[in-house]
């Protein structure tokens, strides 16, 4: 299971639609962003990757099942499974 911040694909579409949006992508510039530059991947995805992008990652990963299991206008909850 993954919980990741709510976002709408594509990004227009996402700070259009979502009033979340501005919020959650302040503190990924501020936290998750600096956090992941950090780190060996560095993918740099942030609090805003949307579902599109977790599913390539999850995917790439070696993860064949992978759904929206249910969200809130805070959260994605995603179930991935091999």
């Amino acid at each position: 299971m993954l919980v990741e911040p709510f976002a709408i694909d594509p990004r227009p579409r996402n700070i259009a639609e979502n009033p979340m949006a501005a919020l959650f992508y302040v503190a990924s510039s501020c936290v998750c962003t600096p956090n992941s530059l950090s780190q060996e991947v560095g993918a740099a995805l942030g609090a805003q990757a949307g579902e599109a992008k977790l599913r390539a990652i999850f995917e790439e990963a070696g993860f064949r099942h992978f759904r929206r299991a249910a969200q809130t206008p805070m959260n994605l909850i995603i179930e991935a499974r091999a």
